[in-house]
This record gives structure tokens, C-alpha cells and sequence, in this order.
């Protein structure tokens, strides 16, 4: 856990809870505050499971990013990327191809200073702080542009990510012009919150996030399904996220709470 630190950025408001810094929380990372600490209990004294939500969510993003490398691709676009804990793409994607190319994307302060910090010395690795809503200066910022080729294939990941941003803002436009820039051979990636067909627990999670300064939107499985308007989709579709190309002996029964989802270019 973080107390006042000097390399924290001046501009982190460290009263005002943040979701990408209680999803540390609920992983069992460092680097979140009292604020968030806080919420992150009032979430979880309602749904319990939230923990093994989020630990579920970053299992399924493990399996995509294994998966796009069992492809060939060696090239991930992560959006929202949060803060790094353990088994972070570049972790399991330089496992396989140590120069494999990983742009990681976060508006959060501390998720860019803590990555900043954790991958001095990978040059095959960065951190962009950019707003993944101005799709124009994340694709032509130096972090990404710089070392991604986009003349060939591409791993994007919106991995609980796109369920912070309101319809008012066109999340799904957002993503196909992500997918408008990625050549034939690439992937996308999503893993969105849902309440739908859940306990209404999960309903009272969302509002409390309301009090963040990211409230959450969750959608069901039609709102998902435009994300993916003209892909074609990786079977089995958009599922639970337990429920996408599950490891051998991994068997999960109650939801996750993510609908996941991979299409093909």
C-alpha cells in the first residue's frame, strides 16, 4: 500500500478514489490509497466476489495475450492497461518472444508512473499517458507509433476498460476506429462489466462507483455485440470471461461478471 511517496505525481487527488488503483487493490497490488482502499471495501462488504471478479478478468487477459502469441502475433496495444501487477502482458508475451512489442495506454498517474518505473531498461515496452477516447493522439503518439509496426498485425486489448466510458461518448465508435487502424491478422480483445442476469448485488457495485472518479457502466450482452459490428469472432463469442478458451483443469461455476470477447480482422 502507498503512503505519501515522493514519486507520486503531484496532480494524483490521493482523497478521491480511482478505479484502476482499487483494481490494484482487489489484486493484491501496492499501489493504491486510503481512498480507494476505503470503497474497495464498501464494494466488496456488498459483492464479495469482487476480488475473484477481477482476478478472473486478469486470467482471461492472460489467455488472450498467450493465444495472440500461439498466432504469431508479437504486437499488443494495451488500452487502459492499469497498473502493473504480476503477470502483465509483457510478462507472459516476452516469455514466449523476448522481443516481443508491448505499447501499454493509462490517463491514471500512478498506473503511468508505477509502469515508467517497472519497465526502465525494456526496449521493447512503454507507457503512453493518453486519454484511449482521442484515438488520433494515442495512435500517433511516440510510444506507440515509435515501436509498434501497423502494417502488421496487432493485439489490441480493451480488457475492463470500455465499461468506464458512457454512451454519451460513443464507446463503440472509439473501438472501430481502433479496429479501422489495424491490418488483417490483428485481434481485439474486450472484457466488459455486466449486471445482467446477476444478483442485484451487482447492481449496488456499480452505483458505489459513482463516488469514483471513473463511474462504471455496465452492459449486457446485445451492447456488446456492436462493438464487434463487421469482426468476426473467435469462438465461443462473447461469454463470461471464465467461459473463453478456459486452461486445461480450470473450472470456474459462478460468473465473473465480464462478458469477454475476441475478434479476428
Amino acid at each position: 500500500m502507498v503512503n505519501s511517496q515522493s514519486w507520486i505525481p503531484h496532480e494524483v487527488d490521493v482523497e478521491r478514489p480511482n478505479p484502476a488503483r482499487m483494481y490494484d487493490y482487489y489484486l493484491g497490488g501496492a499501489h493504491n490509497f486510503a481512498a480507494d482502499r476505503e470503497l474497495a471495501e464498501q464494494a466488496l462488504a456488498v459483492r464479495p466476489a469482487l476480488a475473484r471478479s477481477a482476478r478472473l478478468n486478469r486470467r482471461f487477459l492472460n489467455r488472450v495475450v498467450r493465444y495472440s502469441s500461439e498466432l504469431g502475433i508479437n504486437q499488443f496495444l494495451d488500452l487502459g492497461s492499469g497498473i502493473p501487477t504480476a503477470g502483465n502482458v509483457h510478462h507472459i508475451a516476452q516469455q514466449r518472444d523476448p522481443t516481443a512489442r508491448i505499447a501499454y495506454v493509462d490517463n491514471e498517474s500512478v498506473a503511468v508512473a508505477h509502469s515508467t518505473e517497472l519497465l526502465a531498461g525494456n526496449d521493447y515496452a512503454t507507457i503512453t499517458k493518453a486519454d484511449l477516447k482521442d484515438v488520433e493522439t494515442v495512435l500517433s503518439a511516440p510510444g506507440i507509433a515509435g515501436l509498434l509496426d501497423f502494417d502488421q498485425p496487432i493485439a489490441l486489448l480493451t480488457v475492463a476498460v470500455m465499461h468506464f466510458i458512457p454512451d454519451s461518448e460513443a464507446p463503440w465508435e472509439i473501438f472501430q476506429r481502433y479496429h479501422s487502424a489495424l491490418m488483417p491478422g490483428s485481434l481485439l480483445a474486450l472484457s466488459h462489466c455486466t449486471v445482467e442476469g446477476l444478483a442485484p448485488e451487482w447492481t449496488k457495485v456499480a452505483e458505489l462507483y459513482k463516488s469514483s472518479t471513473t463511474p462504471v457502466y455496465p452492459r449486457d450482452k446485445a451492447e456488446l455485440e456492436r462493438f464487434f459490428t463487421g469482426l468476426q469472432l473467435v469462438k465461443p463469442g462473447i461469454v463470461d470471461a471464465i467461459d473463453w478458451h478456459p486452461d486445461e483443469g480450470e473450472q470456474e461455476t459462478e460468473r465473473s461478471g465480464f462478458y469477454a470477447a475476441v475478434a479476428r480482422v
